[in-house]
Parts: structure tokens; sequence; C-alpha cells
């Protein structure tokens, strides 16, 4: 087949994990990873991940993750890791649209997070979740990579901050971070920490995943930063903030010798999404300023706009770009004439092996996962393989 379909990296769950992952949700009175509070949780936990990545061999996968199975959310289990962080669960959950694309659908609540002590990103349970994985593909009959999924400090910057909520940011009411420049320093300083140990253990690809862009688009009505939002005079200084957050983080790795990726999407939660926002609108921030290696763009239905936002990256060859024209949302199978138009048309744009091809988001962004089966998962991951080998060769 051919390395140019990649996947986003959640995967679904199996019930038995997923039993775990539903105790986790409903308390807060438990410490991350939970070993020590949920018997059992970790041998399941290990034993499904394996399970799924041998999967993702089988697959044909060149680039492989854990699947998330050893986190619960994309992003929150990140922050959990860190010493200094406490999860709490939260009066109200995200609100998504529902699938109706009407009516508001509140997710989990347990997304609190509390602030106790300085951040520090050393000694991270990611790593050893990632060691695992490594080890099961060194075994494996062909070179594969293993990449780490966390999410971006800006997107991280902005749950904390309170720039989108208008809450206090997190650590000011605990005296940890008495303004916001000392939120992002400490923040900043424990993603420098965690990524200096994932290097130094051999680490070679991070994925830093983002769901803030869209926020910023003129064209997205569900923003407070757009059209007649109440932060829309801010926007601009605000976005600069974002990208200055994710560059000081990015040229940080680099230096490391890391290579860095990013995965943007507009949200999947259940199948749901959060948000609409074309990428012409944030381009020129979004895609063209920010200094990652390779962008996983999310491109599925019409709410992304025209491939012409790509022209954000002209002037910069080596950038590449992930098509994510694919949809992990349905249960069906994918129209492939539509696929291969936009991977056309983006060819026009970027050098041809500059590209590559993926669904919009991962099956499963939260535990739960979205609203297919494992077989038709995986249906459409091969899908995705055989539209690669016909559009590369």
């Amino acid at each position: 087949m051919t390395e140019r379909f990649q996947i986003v990296g959640s995967l679904l769950r199996p019930q038995d994990l997923l039993d775990y992952k539903t105790q986790i949700e409903h308390r807060d009175d438990i410490a991350y990873p939970f070993y020590d509070d949920l018997p059992g949780y970790r041998e399941v936990e290990v034993a499904d991940t394996h399970d799924v990545v041998a999967k993702e061999i089988e697959h044909g996968i060149d680039v492989l993750t854990d699947g998330e199975y050893t986190k619960s959310m994309w992003h929150l289990d990140f922050v959990w890791g860190l010493s200094g962080a406490q999860r709490f669960i939260a009066p109200q959950g995200y609100l998504f649209r529902d699938l109706d694309g009407v009516n508001t659908y509140e997710t989990r609540r347990d997304i609190g997070i509390r602030i106790t002590a300085p951040l520090s990103g050393k000694n991270h349970h990611f790593i050893d979740c990632w060691k695992r994985v490594v080890a099961q593909a060194e075994g494996a009959d062909s070179v594969r990579a293993v990449k780490q999924c966390i999410p971006s400090p800006a997107h991280i910057y902005g749950e904390l901050s309170g720039l989108m909520s208008g809450q206090p940011h997190a650590g000011k009411a605990e005296g940890v971070y008495a303004t916001l420049e000392e939120l992002r320093a400490g923040l900043l300083g424990a993603y420098k920490e965690f990524a200096a140990e994932y290097a130094a253990a051999g680490g070679t690809i991070l994925q830093c995943d983002d769901c803030l862009w869209e926020l910023f688009a003129e064209d997205n009505d569900h923003s407070p930063f757009s059209g007649n939002g109440p932060h829309a005079g801010a926007a601009r200084e605000v976005a600069e903030t974002f990208v200055s957050i994710n560059n000081e983080f990015i040229d940080y790795a680099h230096s490391l010798g890391l290579t860095v990726w990013t995965h943007n999407c507009r949200g999947n939660y259940e199948s749901r999404n959060m948000s609409g926002g074309s990428y012409a609108a944030i381009a020129d921030l979004f895609l063209g300023g920010q200094r990652y290696d390779r962008f996983f763009l999310e491109w599925d239905d019409e709410r992304a706009g025209s491939v012409d936002a790509l022209h954000a990256f002209d002037g910069r060859p080596g950038v590449e770009v992930v098509l994510g024209v694919l949809s992990s949302k349905t249960t069906d199978l994918d129209d492939e004439a539509r696929a291969q138009r936009l991977l056309a048309a983006a060819s026009e744009i970027l050098p041809k092996e500059n590209l590559y091809l993926s669904h919009q988001c991962g099956f499963a962004s939260c535990d739960g996962g979205n609203a297919l089966a494992a077989d038709q998962q995986w249906a459409k991951i091969d899908q995705g393989r055989r539209i690669a080998a016909e559009f590369w060769g």
C-alpha cells in the first residue's frame, strides 16, 4: 500500500477499558494515572493497548500511537499528569453542537483543573506509555515510528487562562500564578521539561493537538472572538498570543532534535463538533505563522472552506500537510471521488510529495468514541490506505 495514509491518533476503546474510564469520569477523589485507586485498571489498559497497536501494525499503519487508550480525553490527561495540577468535576462540561446541528450537547464534567503548586512536566506518565508502544514497534516486521500526542501549550493556556470563559485564571486563587504572564511561563516551563525528558528517552515525534484556531475565524458564528461576540475586539491580540506560545515550544522542541506536528479540528465528541469556521479566515496566523513541521487539517465537510487556504504555506517548501478529507464520525465509507478531487486540488498548491491523507480527527478523541463500531473504523482506515495508494501510486 502506501505510508501516505496516516492516523490522527485515537481509536475506539473496547468495553472492558471503557468500564474503567466511566468510573474515572464520575470520581474526583482519585489521582492520575488512577492505577492505585482502580484495581485491575492498569492490567486492562496495558493489555488493550498492546492489542490495538498490533491491529495498527496489521492494518499497515507506519506511524503508531497507543490509540490514546491511556487517556480519557485527548487533552486533559496530559495536564493531569503535570505535577501541580489537580483535576475536579466542574459544574458544567464543554458545550458542543448536537447531532441535529441546532441544539447544544453538554459533555462529561470532569474537566476542571486547579493549579496547587508550580507546574512541572518531569517524570510524566506519558513517557512510560510511549515506551511500551516503542518496545512493541521494535518487534514488528518492519520499521515503524511512534508519535506521542499531547495538547498544544496554547490550547491548554487558552483553557487555564480564562480568556474564553471570562473566569479567573487557574492558579490565581491558589496563590501560585499571580498573573497571566506567570501562568504562561509556568506552563511553558512544564512543557519544556516534558519535551526534554521525551527526547532523552529517544522520542522523535511530538504531535500537538489543538482546537483553538476556529475561535478566531470570522465566519464562525459560535465564537466569542468573531462577529459581534463579546471578545471580538481582542481577537487578533489573543490569537497572536496563542501562536507565540506554540512557537516558543516548537522552537525549543526543535532545539532538542524533535520533529513537531500538529492536528487541528473543530471539536470531536461522540461524532459531534463544537463549531464551524473556515481555514481561509485564520490561515495567515495559524497556518502560515506556526512553525510546525507537519499539519493535520480537517477537511471532511464544507465548514473548512476551499483548499486555497493552503497558499498560507507559500514560501515554506519543507512544510507537510495531512489532508483530513475523510470522516471518522460516520459509519459509512467515504466518498472516494471527493477525496481524490481535494487531494488533486491541494497538489496544485503544495508539492504532492509534501501531502498526506487522513481522517479529519481520531475515532475517539474522548474515551466514549464516535458513533461507529470497531469493524467500521478499521474498514474506514483500510479505505484510506486504498485511496492514498491510488493517488500517490
